[in-house]
């Protein structure tokens, strides 16, 4: 079934770096008119974020300013996976450099691709439990957050606001923490 989808690459050129990401255009074929689009790709190393809850049951968040948007978000911690790191040591990596916590035990909960339409790469999703704070952040030059501990239930709360609002973050603790259940208990239709 799929194959009657797939479009064929006849070309390829490359593009501009774009600091995170190196630009590719690719000449791509129409499965069914044969004709031949020209379609951006974005290609990056592949990405990580996780759920970090401490030994008291908290939720190791960060906020931080971002440049696309323009202010500051409510987030977990992630980043980007180093050459030849795995994405479980990318995980407690970030979370070391960016909060200062570090150790527990730690479960890889899948993948997701973060914008299928032109980026190239998956971001994985990590859950530490049990982390302590064990050293003060390491924050690259340009980084600048603030840790937050919050609850299971401040997170959620979070999110149904609208507070929480990055995609990728809303993923990883929609994996770990039940966001949507007053929504859907909402919609159920009423019993006859």
């Amino acid at each position: 079934m799929s194959d009657a989808l797939d479009w064929h690459r006849v070309g390829s050129r490359p593009g501009d770096n774009l600091i995170l990401f190196d630009t590719r255009y690719d000449q791509m074929r129409h499965p069914v008119s044969g004709r031949v689009f020209e379609r951006l790709v974005l290609e990056s190393v592949d990405w990580v974020n996780c759920v970090a809850v401490d030994t008291d049951g908290r939720l190791v968040m960060v906020r931080q300013f971002r440049f696309g948007t323009g202010y500051t978000t409510l987030e977990t911690p992630g980043g980007m996976v180093d050459d030849g790191e795995s994405s479980e040591t990318a995980a407690r990596r970030e979370l070391l450099e960016e909060t200062g916590y570090g150790g527990g035990t730690w479960r890889y909960l899948g993948a997701v691709e973060p914008n299928p339409a032109i980026h190239d790469h998956l971001c994985h999703h990590w859950l530490g439990t049990g982390v302590e704070a064990i050293a003060d952040p390491d924050q690259g030059a340009g980084e600048h957050l603030q840790v937050e501990l919050m609850t299971a239930e401040e997170v959620v709360a979070a999110a149904q606001a609208g507070e929480i609002k990055h995609a990728l973050a809303l993923s990883v603790i929609g994996r770990v923490l039940d966001l949507w259940a007053p929504y859907r208990t909402a919609a159920e239709p009423e019993p006859r």
